[in-house]
């Protein structure tokens, strides 16, 4: 199976590489469009900030290419956020394959912005969550989040319920770090390579 991680400027590349190493997954680090078009699965990571990003698609017109591809698509993190309509981080047009926008956590006592650490995903609607408990745990690190929606098909809550998951078509994506979140994360990219 060709499997293409995307190769721009955010990603969480290297842990993802560990992570298909371990459940023995060759795959290609790419930012080249017929490469890319040309996989059987596609996994695109992210670290860092929504514009940023952006502008870094666009230099290879990955911006103009992600959105018609159709073959199974996994995002994850800053990843499944830029897959979203919009960013309110520092207000950043985003892809647009899941009509939601993404939205800064509010300031509420108690409450650590960015969230960071392990927190329960549950609510499950998709393929890729075969096989795991409800309520298992995933690790995040984010300040920004997608709100409930017609793509949610898994959900988390911290200072409020959002979505953990989207799916739409060929489109998977998470918004906690599945590289880094152990037997959960792993069970996921198994699925992911199974659908």
């Amino acid at each position: 199976m060709k499997v293409i991680i995307i190769k721009y400027n955010a990603g969480n590349v290297q842990s993802v590489m560990y992570a298909l190493e371990r459940i023995g997954v060759a795959y290609e680090l790419s930012d080249d469009t017929d490469t890319i078009r040309s996989a059987e699965r596609i996994i695109f990571p992210g670290v860092g900030e929504a514009s940023t990003a952006m502008k870094s698609l666009r230099v290879n017109g990955l911006d103009k290419l992600i959105p018609t591809l159709k073959q199974p698509f996994l995002g994850t993190c800053v990843g499944m956020q830029l897959l979203c309509k919009s960013s309110e981080e520092n207000n950043t047009d985003c892809l647009g394959v899941f009509d939601v926008p993404v939205l800064k956590f509010p300031q509420i006592k108690g409450f650590k912005v960015p969230q960071t650490g392990w927190n329960d995903i549950y609510g499950y609607a998709s393929e890729l969550t075969d096989g795991l408990a409800e309520h298992s745990y995933v690790y995040y690190n984010h300040g920004y989040y997608a709100p409930l929606c017609d793509y949610t098909v898994a959900k988390t809550d911290y200072m409020l319920e959002y979505s953990a998951m989207l799916q739409k078509d060929n489109f998977f994506a998470a918004q906690f770090h599945s590289e880094i979140s152990g037997d959960v994360g792993q069970k996921i990219f198994e699925n992911f390579l199974k659908v």
